[in-house]
C-alpha cells in the first residue's frame, strides 16, 4: 500500500510540476508574441528595383557612381494621351498645354517635356530665339507644324507617335521617390487629367509600378492568409472533428508567423514581391509539424494510455523525424542565402529563421496546451483506423504487386523529364510579374506600340587622352554607335553629346533639318563651337556630358524585349565595340537599371545549382547520419529529386521561364517534400530497432506514417495553392509549381520509397526471406 502511495503522491508531483511549467512556456511565449507584435507593426512595403540588382556585382559599383555623377535611369513617368481623331486640333492642344503647365506646379516634378513646350533653337547673329515647333493658338499653321514635325529628326516616337493620334509627355520626378509621394503625384495628376476631359491617357514609370505593386501586395498578403486560414481549418477540422484540433495548430502556426514578422520589424527589413510570401508559406509549412505531433498524440491516446504517457510518448517517437524535416526544410530556405539579389535573401534567411521558430513551439507550446486541455474523444481516432489503415494496406498491397511496372515507368518518366528540362528558357522582363491583360502592364505596351518604349538604355562615355566628348573624331565615334543602336540594336529613341552638336549646327542654319548633322571639318566645328555657349546651361547639355567635357552618357528608349535577348544583344554590342571604336579617342561602358537587371539572369542557374547542391549534401549528411548507409542516402534522395525533375520538366513543356520568382521553386520545394520521406525513414528505423523483419518494418512504417504524410501533404498543396489567386504572375508559378511538386512527391514516397527500400536497403540484422514475408503482412 505505501508503495502504491509513493506512486501516486509522485505522479502527482510531477503533474503539478508538469502543469506550472506549462505555465510558464505559455507565459513566455505570450509574452515575446506581444513584443513581437510591436515589431510587427512598424513593417513597411517596399518596392524597388534597385534591391533586385546582383550583390558584390562590380557592375553595379560602377552604376552606382554613374548614378551620382548624371541621374537615375528610371527618375521619370511617361504620360501618354491619345486625341479622339488627330493630335492636330485646337481644342485637344490646348487642353495638353494647360495640363503641361499644371503638371510643372505639381510637388516632386522637377521638369516637364512637353509638345506645347518644345521648341527649335535657331541661332542668328543677335543672338538665341526658340520658335514653338507647335503654335496651339494659331490653327491656321497646324498642317505647316505637322510637316516641320514629322520631318524632324527624332520626335515621331517620343512625343509624337507616328499616326498623329497621340502625344507623349515626359515628367521627370524627383530621385528616388518612395511609394508616398509617388502616390501623391499620380493622384494629382491623373486629377487634372479628369479635371481637362483627357480620359484616353496611359501612365508608365517607376512611381506607377511601385505605387500598383505595393497596394496589390497589401491586398494579397490578407487575401492568401484569409483563404489559408479557411483551408487549413476545413482539413484540420475534417482530421481531427475537435475544436481543439483546430485551434491548437493555428496558435502554433499564427505565432510562429508573428515572431518571424517581428524580427524583420526589428531589424528594419522591408515586405517585398519576395517576404510577402513568408506568411502563406510558413502557415502552410509550420502547419506539418503540429500535424504530425497531434496525429500522433491522438493514436497513442486512443490506444488508452494515460495524457502524460501519451505526450511523452508522442515527443519521444515524432519528436527526432519532426526535427529532422524542420532542419532540411529550414535548409532548403537557407540555401537562398547563397543567391545575389537582396529579396531572394531575405526570404531566404527569414523564412527559415520561422520555420525552426515553428518547430520550437510544437514541441514546447503544443505539449503545454495538450497538458492543460481536457483529453480528446477516443471515438474520432477509432472511426478513422477503420478507413486508412484499409486504404494505405490496399496501396502498399498494389505497390509490391507491380512493383516491377513502377520501376520501368518511372525510368521513363525520368529519361523523359531529363529531356524536357533542356526546354527551359531563362528569361524575363520588367513587368514580368505582371499578366499581359493587366491594365499597368498594357499601359507600358502603350508606349511600346505608338512611342520609343519603356525600356532605359545607357552608355558611360569617356574621352582619350588629350580628347573631350566634343572633339570632332570623338563625336564620329558616337555617330557610328549611334548607327548601330539604332539599325541593329533597335534603339529607338538615343540622346547623347552627338544629339547637342547636330541641334546646335540646325540651330545655326536657320533650323533647316537638312543641317542636323554634324560639321564636316575642323574647321566648320571650330566656328561652331563658338556658339556652344548659347547650349550651356540646356538640360540636354548639362545631362549629357560633365563639366570638364570627359565624360557623359549615351541614353535610350526601347521596347521591353526581355532579358535574354537584351543579353544576346548586349554581348553583340561590346563585340561591336571591340572592334569598331578607337580606344584612344573612345572608351565606354555598358550601365543602366536594365543592364543590371538583366544580369540576374547570370547568376540565376548558378545560384540555383548552388543552392540544390548544398541541400541535397545536407539532407544527404543527415540520412547518413541516421542509418550509417549511403545506399540509405540514395534511397531516400531519390524519390524527392524525382520531383524536382518533374517540375523542371512540366516548366520546360508548358513553356514557363526561368526567373528570380521561379528560381527559388527547386530549393524550397526540395527542403519541404523532404519531410514526408524523412518521416517514413524515422519511424522505419524504430521500427528496425524494435526487431522488426524489414517487410513487416515497412508495412508498419506505411501504415502508421501513410495518414499524417497524406494529410500534410493535402494542406500543403491546398495552402501553396492559395497562391495561384495571385494578380503577379511570379507569386501564381510559386503557388502552381511548389504544389504539383508536393503532389509529385507523395505519390513518389508512397509508390516508389517501399520498393527502393524493400530492394535496396540491407539492415544490419539477420536478413529475412522476401518472398516468404512479403505476403504475410500485406494480406
Amino acid at each position: 500500500m505505501g508503495s502504491i502511495g509513493e506512486r501516486q503522491t509522485r505522479a502527482l508531483y510531477f503533474e503539478m510540476l508538469y502543469k506550472k511549467l506549462s505555465y510558464f512556456v505559455l507565459t513566455l511565449i505570450t509574452l515575446i508574441t506581444c513584443l513581437s507584435v510591436f515589431y510587427t507593426t512598424r513593417l513597411r512595403f517596399d518596392y524597388n528595383f534597385d534591391h533586385f540588382f546582383p550583390r558584390h556585382d562590380p557592375d553595379l559599383d560602377f552604376y552606382l557612381q554613374y548614378r551620382e555623377k548624371f541621374g537615375n535611369d528610371n527618375d521619370y513617368l511617361l504620360l501618354g494621351i491619345t486625341a479622339e481623331k488627330s493630335i492636330f486640333n485646337q481644342t485637344f492642344l490646348s487642353k495638353i498645354d494647360s495640363l503641361t503647365k499644371q503638371i510643372a506646379k505639381i510637388r516632386h516634378v522637377e521638369q516637364v517635356q512637353s509638345p506645347t513646350t518644345l521648341r527649335s533653337p535657331i541661332i542668328e547673329t543677335f543672338g538665341l530665339f526658340e520658335v514653338p515647333y507647335l503654335h496651339t493658338n494659331e490653327p491656321g499653321r497646324y498642317l505647316q507644324d505637322s510637316l516641320t514635325i514629322y520631318q524632324e529628326p527624332g520626335l515621331v516616337g517620343t512625343l509624337f507617335s507616328p499616326d498623329a493620334k497621340s502625344v507623349s509627355l515626359l515628367i521627370q520626378t524627383s530621385p528616388n521617390l518612395t511609394k508616398l509621394p509617388s502616390d501623391s503625384l499620380l493622384v494629382t495628376l491623373k486629377h487634372n487629367l479628369h479635371t481637362l476631359g483627357l480620359p484616353n491617357y496611359h501612365i508608365a514609370g517607376k512611381a506607377v509600378a511601385q505605387s500598383i505593386f505595393v497596394d496589390r501586395m497589401r491586398y494579397e498578403l490578407a487575401l492568401f492568409m484569409s483563404i489559408s486560414i479557411v483551408m487549413v481549418v476545413i482539413f484540420l477540422y475534417i482530421t481531427f472533428r475537435t475544436w481543439w484540433g483546430v485551434v491548437m495548430p493555428l496558435l502554433v502556426v499564427l505565432i510562429s508567423i508573428c515572431w518571424s514578422m517581428g524580427l524583420m520589424g526589428f531589424t528594419n527589413t522591408t515586405i517585398d514581391l519576395m517576404t510577402m510570401l513568408l506568411p502563406t508559406i510558413m502557415f502552410v509549412v509550420g502547419m506539418s509539424d503540429s500535424v504530425h505531433i497531434l496525429t500522433q498524440y491522438v493514436t497513442e491516446i486512443a490506444e488508452g494510455k494515460p495524457k502524460n504517457q501519451a505526450i511523452i510518448t508522442t515527443v519521444k517517437d515524432v519528436g527526432l523525424a519532426t526535427f529532422i524535416t524542420a532542419i532540411t526544410t529550414a535548409i532548403g530556405f537557407f540555401t537562398l542565402l547563397t543567391a545575389d539579389i537582396g529579396p531572394i535573401r531575405n526570404f531566404g534567411a527569414f523564412t527559415g529563421v520561422a520555420v525552426i521558430v515553428a518547430y520550437v513551439l510544437s514541441m514546447t507550446m503544443l505539449p503545454a496546451m495538450m497538458l492543460l486541455m481536457p483529453l480528446p474523444p477516443r471515438t474520432a481516432p477509432k472511426k478513422e483506423a477503420l478507413t486508412w489503415p484499409f486504404l494505405l494496406r490496399r496501396l502498399l498491397l498494389f505497390v509490391f504487386r507491380f512493383r516491377t511496372q513502377i520501376l520501368v515507368a518511372i525510368s521513363l518518366i525520368i529519361v523523359g523529364a531529363v529531356y524536357c528540362l533542356t526546354l527551359i528558357r531563362i528569361d524575363t522582363t520588367l513587368l514580368d510579374d505582371l499578366s499581359d491583360n493587366d491594365p499597368v502592364k498594357l499601359d507600358f505596351k502603350y508606349f511600346e506600340e505608338n512611342f520609343a518604349g519603356v525600356r532605359p538604355f545607357e552608355l558611360f562615355l569617356k574621352a582619350g587622352p588629350n580628347q573631350t566628348l566634343y572633339s570632332l573624331p570623338v563625336l564620329r565615334e558616337i555617330e557610328e554607335i549611334e548607327q548601330y543602336l539604332g539599325n541593329t540594336y533597335g534603339l529607338n529613341f538615343i540622346l547623347s553629346p552627338v544629339t547637342v552638336v547636330k541641334t546646335l549646327n540646325k540651330a545655326v542654319n536657320g533650323g533647316s533639318p537638312g543641317f542636323y548633322k554634324l560639321p564636316a571639318t575642323e574647321a566648320q566645328w571650330r566656328k561652331l563651337q563658338q556658339q556652344l555657349k548659347f547650349f550651356k546651361k540646356r538640360p540636354e547639355l548639362t545631362r549629357l556630358v560633365s563639366t570638364d567635357l570627359k565624360e557623359g552618357r549615351l541614353s535610350g528608349k526601347m521596347g521591353d524585349i526581355g532579358s535574354a535577348k537584351a543579353t544576346k544583344l548586349n554581348n553583340q554590342f561590346r563585340e561591336f565595340m571591340q572592334k569598331q571604336t578607337n580606344p584612344a579617342l573612345l572608351k565606354t561602358h555598358l550601365t543602366g537599371s536594365s543592364v543590371l537587371l538583366d544580369k540576374n539572369n547570370d547568376t540565376l542557374t548558378r545560384d540555383l545549382m548552388e543552392g540544390l547542391l548544398l541541400d541535397i549534401l545536407f539532407i544527404g549528411a543527415i540520412v547518413g547520419f541516421m542509418f550509417r548507409s549511403w545506399k540509405m542516402i540514395v534511397i531516400t534522395l531519390l524519390p524527392n529529386i524525382l520531383p524536382i525533375l518533374l517540375i523542371g520538366a512540366f516548366m520546360g513543356v508548358a513553356d514557363i521561364n526561368l526567373k528570380v520568382s521561379t528560381s527559388i521553386i527547386f530549393t524550397i520545394a526540395l527542403g519541404i517534400a523532404i519531410d514526408d520521406t524523412i518521416h517514413f525513414i524515422s519511424k522505419l528505423k524504430l521500427e528496425l530497432l524494435a526487431g522488426k523483419s524489414l517487410y513487416y518494418a515497412v508495412k508498419r512504417t506505411y501504415l502508421t506514417t501513410g495518414k499524417a504524410v497524406i494529410i500534410t501533404s493535402c494542406i500543403l498543396m491546398g495552402g501553396f495553392g492559395t497562391l495561384i489567386f495571385s494578380t503577379f504572375e511570379g507569386t501564381f508559378y510559386v503557388g502552381l509549381l511548389i504544389s504539383l511538386t508536393l503532389l509529385f512527391a507523395v505519390l513518389s514516397d508512397l509508390l516508389l520509397l517501399p520498393i527502393l527500400v524493400v530492394y535496396f536497403f540491407r539492415p544490419k540484422s539477420k536478413p529475412v526471406s522476401q518472398s516468404a514475408e512479403m505476403p504475410v503482412p500485406l494480406s
